[in-house]
């Protein structure tokens, strides 16, 4: 993908129990809330099991991270939709020939709520 100032890039998920199981297994993040379903079956998943969906979209266009902010806003259950925008703030070539990139992100649920914002920067291989 040819990336440049002023793209948004938009990743859709919806959350399982198992991928918080999995989440959890690899984490060790074993705090109650994210083993014990509520009233409708459904777990919080972890804020960092979230904070994949910006990740992705770097990972997908070969971004190196060099910093990573994340603002929590409001808990993601299994079963959730969340669907992510990260927007190019900026792209350029460095001098020695390295391309980087600045990115803003927000995460909002099926409901239209944000639930994850944040930015991300890093050097594009």
């Amino acid at each position: 993908m040819s990336l440049k100032a002023g793209d948004t890039i938009t990743f859709e998920r919806t959350f399982t129990l198992k991928d918080v199981e999995l989440f959890t297994a690899l984490s060790g993040d074993e705090v109650i809330h994210h083993q014990t379903p509520d009233e409708q079956g459904r777990l919080v998943i972890q804020g960092l099991l979230t904070a994949t969906l910006p990740t992705k979209i770097g990972g997908d266009n070969n971004v190196l991270a060099c910093n990573a902010n994340f603002e929590f806003l409001r808990p993601v259950l299994t079963g959730d939709t969340i669907t992510c925008e990260v927007f190019i703030e900026e792209y350029k070539e460095t001098k020695k020939n390295r391309k980087t990139i600045d990115t803003t992100f927000l995460c909002k649920n099926q409901h239209g709520k944000n639930v994850l914002k944040g930015s991300f920067s890093g050097i594009i291989l």
